[in-house]
């Protein structure tokens, strides 16, 4: 069943997850987007602030944006998003972290423009198996609503 505009009431959405993030995963995505010391060699994270080896912040929200996707994106009838209003990196990604996702759904409002369409506001933050929050993102989804996919009650 397809999720429109009218399954995203204010409040707690869910959880998804687990997602396991390897040492490997961290040094290739940095590799290739973000080679920046701390995410790519050991020694030389072990010297900085974060004091070992940590995934870049963008690595973290991509895992994020899979999470989201293969959580309840994928069979959402979204239209894509305007952006996003906030991203704060809160701890380090770690070699080995167990991921979970928590959504929960900030505002949910039909679209003045488009009245066919509602802008779901979903604040997301990700934590790790000790139940560390390393990421949050605040960002609006426009979302069909049901009577406009066609769907029945």
């Amino acid at each position: 069943m397809t999720l429109t505009f009218e399954d995203f009431p204010q409040g707690p959405f869910g959880s998804f997850g687990p997602r396991h993030v390897t040492r490997d995963e961290i040094i290739a995505f940095a590799s290739e987007f973000d080679p920046q010391p701390m995410h790519l060699d050991e020694e030389a994270a072990s010297q900085s602030m974060l004091r070992g080896l940590s995934g870049s912040g963008w690595h973290l929200c991509s895992l994020m944006m899979r999470m989201m996707f293969d959580g309840f994106i994928g069979r959402t009838a979204s239209l894509g998003s305007p952006g996003v209003n906030e991203v704060r990196w809160l701890s380090p990604l770690r070699p080995d972290d167990e991921l979970m996702l928590d959504v929960e759904v900030l505002e949910a409002r039909v679209s003045r423009s488009r009245p066919s369409t509602g802008i779901v506001t979903f604040k997301c933050s990700v934590r790790n198996k000790a139940g560390m929050r390393l990421c949050e993102m605040v960002s609006p989804i426009i979302v069909e609503r049901r009577e406009s996919c066609g769907q029945v009650g």
